[in-house]
């Protein structure tokens, strides 16, 4: 720990000259815990595989902002760093790094007889970097785990980490930490008991991958003092379910959002920024890559042309924003008219288009706790999303939004005109804006997570 910057040594004087004028008598402990509470901030260092790529990076960089803006000296160690945030630390480049990334995938190839089947749904750890001689590391009181898949950690590394004894806290963004090697296990439950014969192998076996996986996780897992963290309730109703995780201390903290850059703005002037048309009711539909079928897109497309069917003249009214990788290849495929944008990193530009649209919806077929339903939200758009995962926490059925049943294109072709034509869009609106500041803001989910890091230490933060 090291001495608290917000604290001048005026401050430290001020206290305790009252302390003396109330002439009580000061006890060396009572002094020395006093000093402690004044003087030291609490280190974290939050690890994951990059600062700004992907759902669980987005989460963890802004944990780490509300973090230091509630008092704790936070950094954060990834593999790929893409901003230029000076408390982000990079571990070095090198071509072994590209090697081990792409070892990992060999042997998954292999297992799976040389196809490509689900060469990217899963993680065997084998490769990745130890970080226990950082300077970062040694410093940290607190080493708090996030999403270290694709060479960034090792389960060696995750063993070292353990032997040095620190407390460890490990945000779950998926069911891979308690899973054999998957990050969603669909309708499978073997991690309940014991993974094998694998689905999303392509021939799974007694002892296949996810087994010799499963049972380095267990071996690690049996002695290790760590608080598993969810980002949803949804997501701590399966890890307590979980074989690995029996007995570890699980809870829940949603991830937070910067409430005072994602609001409400005039949606005439965001959808001039963005050269969207100011007379169209516009859907938003985004992902990192279009394609990924697990974010559904198919299932949209199938719900507006339910949409155009069943409601012509709502249908004259409506336009589509795609955002996200590969949004071009999908332009055709819908009835109404398509604005295609490419990946948006840029928080600025995020919150003009969320308010430039009337709706956001998500057919997402596996998800946790997604970020653009709460960035959504916190913009004051209503969302429409299928009952799965954490989706359903986020979204209040009617209230804020549409919770439209699993996979179901008509369910979800109704939640987007419920929302459009027969809710009270301006009440969905403030309901959703609400729910976010309530529930997500900064402050609220860095407090939960000090509580945590103060029961591991000991200390108060």
């Amino acid at each position: 720990m090291e001495l608290n910057p917000t604290h001048t040594p005026d401050t430290y004087k001020k206290r305790w000259f009252l302390k003396i004028c109330s002439n009580k008598p000061i006890h060396l402990s009572t002094f020395l815990c006093t000093f402690a509470q004044t003087y030291i901030t609490m280190r974290v260092l939050i690890i994951n595989t990059s600062d700004r790529m992907g759902g669980a990076a987005i989460a963890a960089y802004r944990l780490m902002d509300a973090l230091k803006n509630n008092g704790i000296k936070a950094k954060m160690l990834v593999r790929d760093k893409r901003s230029d945030q000076i408390s982000v630390v990079e571990l070095k480049k090198s071509w072994w790094k590209v090697w081990q990334f792409i070892w990992e995938r060999i042997i998954i190839w292999k297992e799976n007889h040389f196809k490509k089947h689900n060469l990217f749904a899963v993680d065997i750890a084998n490769t990745g970097t130890d970080v226990t001689t950082l300077p970062e590391f040694q410093q940290a009181d607190i080493i708090h785990l996030h999403w270290i898949n694709q060479g960034m950690l090792s389960l060696n590394d995750i063993h070292k980490i353990i032997l040095t004894g620190k407390p460890i806290v490990w945000t779950m963004h998926d069911m891979w930490p308690f899973t054999g090697i998957c990050h969603y296990a669909g309708d499978c439950d073997k991690y309940t008991s014991q993974c094998n014969h694998c689905p999303t192998l392509y021939k799974g076996s007694m002892k296949d991958l996810a087994f010799q996986t499963y049972m380095k996780k267990e071996k690690i897992y049996k002695e290790a003092n760590i608080t598993f963290v969810a980002c949803s309730q949804w997501l701590e109703s399966m890890a307590k379910k979980g074989a690995l995780t029996l007995g570890k201390t699980i809870t829940n903290i949603p991830n937070a959002i910067n409430t005072n850059l994602f609001k409400p703005r005039e949606k005439n002037n965001a959808r001039e920024k963005c050269h969207l048309p100011l007379d169209k009711k516009l859907l938003l539909f985004g992902s990192v890559k279009i394609s990924d079928k697990r974010k559904g897109i198919d299932y949209l497309v199938e719900a507006c042309k339910i949409l155009s069917t069943k409601y012509p003249e709502l249908s004259k009214d409506l336009g589509v924003v795609v955002m996200g990788k590969e949004a071009e290849q999908y332009s055709t495929l819908f009835p109404f008219p398509i604005y295609s944008m490419n990946y948006v990193s840029s928080e600025k530009d995020l919150v003009d288009i969320y308010n430039a649209v009337d709706l956001y919806v998500t057919p997402s077929l596996q998800d946790n706790l997604p970020n653009t339903i709460m960035e959504a939200m916190a913009c004051g758009t209503p969302c429409v999303g299928f009952h799965i995962g954490g989706i359903p926490e986020m979204i209040d059925h009617l209230h804020n939004g549409y919770v439209a049943e699993y996979k179901s294109a008509e369910d979800f072709a109704n939640g987007i005109h419920w929302a459009l034509t027969e809710g009270d869009y301006n009440t969905l609106s403030e309901e959703a804006y609400r729910k976010v500041v309530a529930s997500y803001s900064e402050g609220a989910v860095a407090k939960r997570y000090i509580d945590i890091y103060n029961k591991k230490t000991g200390n108060h933060a």
